[in-house]
């Protein structure tokens, strides 16, 4: 599954534990009619993914839902439900001009003076 939309917020990273378990939370804003705002659950190795991206940035995030049973003291049985992502994409377009060499202007190319209609043109279009 997928969710996709800007990143409103990105956690750092926390350890748990004597193993060292780690988890970052990364909160996406969905753009559609009602938004959404969507904490998805990085865990472990794919903590670092977050690193290169920031608040404002529009995402695809790849998730799996994951759940779990508890049973509390009391002996009652309860449900827990995350959203853990394992894949983040970014979906703004680089600006495709930043690439591209400059244009020299206009007063840099000379007019062509010497073209006569009657040259045959070999250009299959």
């Amino acid at each position: 599954m997928e969710v996709q939309g800007r990143i409103k917020m990105i956690g750092e990273t926390k350890t748990f534990g004597n193993n060292g378990f780690r988890k970052r939370e990364l909160v996406v804003t969905t753009e559609e009619q009602y938004p959404q705002h969507i904490l998805v659950e990085f865990v472990q190795d794919k903590c670092d993914l977050l690193n290169n991206y920031g608040e404002g940035q529009m995402v695809k995030v790849s998730i799996n839902l994951r759940g779990r049973e508890w049973v509390n003291p009391q002996g009652e049985t309860k449900y827990f439900n995350s959203v853990q992502g394992w894949r983040i994409e970014n979906l703004q377009q680089e600006n495709s001009t930043e690439n591209m060499p400059p244009v020299p202007p206009m007063e840099a190319f000379e007019p062509a003076d010497n073209i006569k209609e009657e040259d045959h043109d070999d250009l299959p279009f």
